[in-house]
């Protein structure tokens, strides 16, 4: 009975579909964890208070991830031109008005809501999104400077410069998987090349201009140098010291209460603390099957902007993820970059959701299609 029910209304990959829901309980039990004794401390003994948050803002993800599951995708090319022209005017403003924490203007209350909101968020899928139109369209001009070339580099550099002026992890983050979105795109290497170039004189201008000079500088410094480790850098490490194979076991993490942003930016050790290695592992392959199941679509869509739009998303979801897990034991330095479906929720996850949905979208049609050609 649950199979004929999921068959008929979650259409798509149902192996993504598996992925996200284990993804999203992972998340629920590891910030009810991390964020317990936060909330007792700052709700007045409410524990649950930050985990009935998260369980919002994750059904809302979830939902929103339905909806969108079910459209066709390729209106999300007509709304992507939408979106990245007022992504431009939201991240000036976010920058210069934005509200501060950490020394960084990321984010806008929502009015009414009484919401954060971060643009950059938006303006990621909008421009993930673009830039596979624009390469499906000019498929057969890609060497086409003028025409192809010119706008891709205009579009990438500038969205990644504005994300930059204050968040400097997501503006590279992007610039990667534009990168590989190109490439996959049979971009010619000699304009990958290019792109490089003009990224590094956008973000040049943005370390220049922006907020996060000073800090991109230290935390590159600490990693490099490695004399004086940062403190919750320290912690993470020994959160995953101590977790072993098997893990001290649900709610038994000695680092939750010390580790900062251990809901957040370092969650995978809290994982690893309370999960041990097994469970490390076990997330780094459901992250892992997604891209992997995100990417068939380049190989099995009839159509360019179906597979590139989704090993873009794809892309983007799983470089952030081992971005953040590669912060979490030492293999990069200090980003602020959320774990996608497992972090404490915020905008964040309804974006990852929104992605999914996108991605889910593509490979339903894939399989309508092969369904009429099959008839």
């Amino acid at each position: 009975m649950i199979r004929v029910l999921a068959k008929r209304y979650l259409q798509g990959d149902p192996v993504i579909w598996m992925v996200v829901l284990l993804l999203s309980a992972a998340g629920v039990l590891v910030v009810y964890s991390t964020t317990s004794t936060l909330a007792y401390r700052l709700q007045g003994g409410n524990t649950e208070y930050y985990l009935f948050k998260h369980l919002t803002l994750l059904m809302i993800s979830l939902l929103v991830m339905y909806v969108v599951h079910k459209a066709n995708y390729r209106i999300f090319a007509r709304v992507s031109t939408f979106a990245l022209w007022l992504s431009v005017p939201l991240l000036l403003f976010t920058w210069m008005y934005g509200n501060t924490i950490n020394q960084a203007s990321r984010w806008i209350t929502i009015p009414l809501v009484n919401q954060a909101f971060q643009p950059s968020d938006l303006a990621k899928l909008a421009l993930i999104t673009h830039l596979a139109g624009m390469l499906s369209r000019r498929q057969q001009a890609i060497n086409n400077f003028r025409a192809t070339l010119i706008p891709v580099l205009c579009w990438c550099g500038g969205i990644c410069a504005l994300i930059a002026l204050s968040d400097i992890s997501t503006a590279a983050m992007l610039f990667a998987t534009c990168m590989l979105l190109m490439f996959i795109g049979r971009v010619p290497l000699k304009y990958l090349f290019m792109l490089v170039l003009v990224g590094g004189l956008f973000g040049s201008a943005a370390l220049f201009l922006g907020q996060r000079a000073e800090t991109a500088r230290s935390r590159l410094e600490y990693f490099i140098d490695r004399e004086e480790e940062p403190f919750q850098a320290v912690q993470s490490y020994i959160a995953i010291a101590t977790g072993g194979l098997k893990g001290k076991g649900w709610g038994n993490s000695d680092q939750r209460n010390i580790l900062p942003h251990s809901y957040s930016d370092f969650v995978f050790a809290i994982i690893v603390e309370e999960y041990g290695l097994v469970g490390g592992v076990v997330v780094i392959l459901l992250y892992l099957t997604l891209l992997y199941r995100g990417m068939q679509a380049v190989s099995k869509s009839d159509r360019a902007f179906g597979g590139l739009l989704s090993a873009g998303l794809s892309f983007a979801i799983v470089i952030q993820a081992m971005i953040n897990m590669g912060v979490a034991v030492g293999l990069g330095p200090i980003t602020g970059l959320p774990l996608p479906l497992v972090s404490m929720g915020g905008t964040s996850l309804l974006f990852t959701g929104i992605a999914l949905g996108i991605i889910l979208s593509t490979s339903k049609q894939k399989e309508e299609e092969s369904k009429y050609q099959l008839g």
